[in-house]
């Protein structure tokens, strides 16, 4: 099975709406970005049938800036409603400056309707909605997409990367004193690594502004990945495909403590010195009316 790789890019113009409306424009970014391919794959010219996703919302940038957008994975292919599984031929899923274009579309759409509807309501300023979306009507929208994967093995690995990554890791925290944070970042015009030096107070404000509102999903699966009907489609799929179900998974053997390197220094062993179990959490009490 080959697998597709996409990114869906919020414009930075959009970036003031994300701070007062965030919980709003990542759902309207997930729900835009599915229904742009969802109508690529549902298309007869192309697919004709349901395509699955997994998408994964980042805010951040190299440096740390806000740039919010969705890296999707996509299986190579889309179940028919005859049952069969169509493939799709080549390095690429879709057209990516058409992409762009219904992507554009959908959004903008879709927050004209939030607006209307009062869900936008801490953005005040009288015509602002109207002026900024037409605007952004008339610019290019960034959707990228990358060739495709093959293995299975290496699509888990690399969605693994996607799915746990924060806006920076310790890694790249290379100095840190009183008054600044010294990291590295990508510069990906030169595709080489380089030092950033903020204040702290400056680097604080922009970790901050990463962390994502109480119970929002930051991984979504959507079409025949869904949750609701993944088992059940994925049966489809395989037998479309002459597949046979993967074995059950079974736990991990338990390491034993010696083979936990020291994480500081690599080279001592870990020694159990005791075991605390996990806690149960105490069942919730409801006061009855007598």
């Amino acid at each position: 099975m080959t697998y597709y790789h996409l990114v869906f890019t919020l414009p930075h113009t959009l970036n003031g709406w994300v701070q007062l409306h965030p919980r709003e424009l990542h759902r309207l970014l997930f729900q835009s970005a599915w229904a742009t391919l969802k109508a690529f794959g549902q298309d007869p010219r192309r697919l004709g049938g349901e395509l699955g996703m997994t998408a994964v919302l980042h805010t951040w940038g190299q440096t740390l800036t806000q740039h919010v957008h969705l890296h999707c994975l996509v299986p190579g292919g889309a179940l028919r409603e005859d049952g069969q599984w169509q493939s799709c031929q080549g390095n690429y899923l879709f057209p990516v400056k058409a992409l762009s274009r219904r992507f554009r579309g959908l959004m903008v759409s879709a927050l004209r309707q939030a607006a209307a509807s009062g869900a936008l309501s801490r953005v005040s300023h009288p015509g602002e909605i109207d002026r900024v979306l037409d605007a952004l009507m008339r610019e290019s929208w960034n959707v990228y997409t990358k060739a495709c994967l093959n293995r299975g093995a290496t699509v888990v690995d690399y969605l693994g990367r996607y799915t746990h990554r924060i806006a920076i890791t310790q890694q790249r925290i290379v100095k840190v004193d009183e008054d600044e944070v010294h990291f590295t970042y990508k510069d990906y015009r030169t595709e080489q690594r380089k030092v950033m030096v903020l204040s702290g107070e400056e680097f604080v404000r922009r970790f901050l502004q990463h962390i994502l509102p109480k119970g929002l999903m930051r991984v979504r699966h959507y079409g025949f990945l869904a949750n609701r009907c993944r088992r059940q489609k994925l049966d489809q799929v395989r037998r479309a495909l002459s597949m046979a179900r993967p074995p059950a998974a079974t736990a991990a053997p338990r390491k034993e403590a010696a083979e936990y390197p020291c994480p500081r220094c690599r080279k001592g062993r870990l020694h159990v010195i005791a075991e605390i179990s996990r806690p149960v959490p105490c069942p919730t009490l409801k006061a009855r009316r007598c």
